[in-house]
This record gives C-alpha cells, structure tokens and sequence, in this order.
C-alpha cells in the first residue's frame, strides 16, 4: 500500500514540470545544442569540405611550406601536398653533426589539414629543425611544441608518418633528435 504515496509524489513532480500539459504545438522538442554535431562524412558529397587548416605559428622556421590541402581532399595522397622534391629532401641516410638526442615519445597522426612535414612534441619549447627514428627510417623534421607536459605524446604530420612508413592508424615510438 506504500505503492500509491510514491505514485502520487512523482505524478505531481512531473506535472509540475514545464510544459507538461501544454498542447503539443507549444511544447518544446528540439534536441539541445550539445548533442547536435556536424556530419563530417565524405557521403556528404562533392561541397564536403573538411575542417578549416589550423593556424600555422608565424615562428615556424620554414616559411616554404607547401600549400594546404584543397577542400575536395579525400585520399592519403590528396592530402599529403608535399612535393617530391620535398620528400626526397627529408629522407635523412646518416645523423647530423651537433644534432642532440632529446628522447623517445608516442606519436599520433596529427590534422592531415596541417601540411608539410613537422612533429609537435612536448621535447621542444620552440620551434626549431630536428630529426625523428623508426624502425631503421629517418627523417628531418619541423619540430612543433606542443605545450603538453612531458610524456603527453607528441604528433606527427601526415608527410613524416608516410616517410617514416609508420601505419596512419598506428601509434609509433619514435626517437626525436634536435639539431
């Protein structure tokens, strides 16, 4: 019998309610701002344009590099805008006189927006050329802060993790040198 004390407790909280009984015209049922977010599919079709390019610190120490990728961009190679010429410059056969070891960190892919062949790391507070390890593979890079603490992670840029020939969807360890 204590069933119907309860019952009625919760019939007259709800009724209190806003917009309980009013008609359904006047009732509010749209989802909330939060839970609404933008469908980012290719399925989308040809006017899909994928998330604007971050802005690039005017501090970066190569200027020359190249253009971002263009709003139809749907491939690895679509976005990876970096020339040949440029990939083939990277590619670093033996290590650099003065070049420090600054230590070893995870590496995840990072905006494929972003172009040019760069890796943002807690190891450096500014911005300076450096050279990235895996697996026998070695690279000069760009190397980014990232203004995370130390052993956050660090991110890679598209070009590099295809030059390291690290899988895009893996999670390399790899060795940061700084020259």
């Amino acid at each position: 019998m204590k069933k119907y004390p309860a019952i009625a407790v919760l019939w007259a909280t709800a009724a209190c309610a806003p917009g309980f009984m009013a008609p359904v015209e006047q009732q509010d049922v749209s989802t909330p701002a939060a839970i609404i977010t933008p469908d980012l599919s290719p399925s989308r079709g040809p006017g899909f344009a994928p998330p604007v390019r971050p802005v690039l610190d005017l501090n970066q120490t190569r200027p020359d590099f190249p253009p971002p990728p263009p709003p139809t961009a749907r491939t690895v190679e679509d976005f990876d805008t970096t020339t040949a010429e440029d990939r083939q410059a990277a590619v670093v056969t033996a290590p650099q006189s003065g070049e420090r070891r600054l230590g070893t960190t995870i590496a995840s892919l990072g905006s494929p927006t972003d172009p040019g062949i760069w890796f943002k790391t807690p190891l450096v507070t500014a911005v300076t050329q450096g050279r990235i390890e895996y697996e026998g593979n070695s690279v000069a890079v760009e190397l980014r802060p990232s203004g995370g603490a130390a052993g956050s992670g660090s991110q890679i840029s598209l070009a590099a993790m295809r030059l390291i020939e690290a899988p895009l969807t893996g999670l390399p360890e790899v060795v940061v040198y700084a020259n």
